[in-house]
């Protein structure tokens, strides 16, 4: 269970203490529960939440934030069982705007958002299509690069995403440019320097292009998310041999 904020700070997200109605829908066989993937991250991050207090030298309650922050996620998602992927982000991604005092709560609200685009059309979320999930998450709502196509593997995948350009698309003033996608670069092989594994270092991609890089511990945190989706993608996709 994630420790409570301490004394006088403030968290990020205020305490979900109502249950919202279950959308009328058909609930979609087969696939990931993103209440169980967001469960898994809430962990990964409340096992690391003081050391996330300490990076964040300015308030020293980021690891507050980000433990309650996605352990609220997990409950709304649970709540929309059963809704397609789109929807379940979607819902989420409002709530955090409607309720976000930090600044990483609506990085990651923009980042559902972005999701929810992303994964509109899809019945469920797959080994095949839950990178969307975390470079949008990553990302902080950057638009993400197309998903690479047939039997690519999740890392390939990864840093696909961040390496290579992707297919001519309309024009966006917040697209992805050669720019972007030379810190991202730039970004792995540092990281790759530093002795990070390549997963850990495709992570540290993704974020070079987003909000997420322009703190340490917003790094620190996402670098927790990534990995624990990652991990738990992973063994989903083991699952479904």
């Amino acid at each position: 269970m994630a420790q409570k904020a301490g004394a006088g700070r403030k968290a990020g997200v205020p305490r979900r203490t109502t249950r919202t109605a279950r959308p009328a829908t058909s609930r979609a066989k087969g696939g990931a529960d993103l209440s169980a993937l967001f469960s898994v991250a809430a962990k990964a991050l409340a096992a690391n939440q003081q050391s996330l207090n300490q990076a964040d030298e300015e308030n020293h309650n980021h690891g507050d934030n980000m433990v309650q922050m996605f352990n609220m996620l997990t409950q709304v998602m649970g709540e929309q069982k059963g809704a397609p992927p789109a929807q379940q982000l979607s819902h989420a991604s409002q709530y955090l705007q409607q309720h976000a005092t930090s600044g990483s709560s609506r990085v990651y609200a923009q980042g559902l958002a972005q999701a929810a685009q992303q994964f509109q059309g899809q019945k469920s979320v797959t080994p095949n299509n839950a990178m969307m999930l975390v470079q949008s998450l990553l990302g902080g709502g950057q638009p993400a690069p197309q998903q690479q196509s047939g039997g690519a593997d999740l890392l390939g995948s990864l840093l696909g995403a961040v390496t290579q350009s992707q297919q001519p698309q309309r024009q966006q003033n917040d697209g992805i440019d050669a720019g972007d996608l030379l810190n991202a670069g730039l970004a792995f092989m540092n990281a790759k320097n530093q002795g990070q594994d390549n997963l850990q270092a495709g992570l540290s991609a993704l974020m070079a292009t987003g909000p997420l890089a322009q703190s340490s511990h917003r790094q620190q945190s996402g670098q927790l998310v990534g990995n624990a989706l990652m991990q738990a993608i992973a063994a989903m996709g083991k699952k479904g041999r």
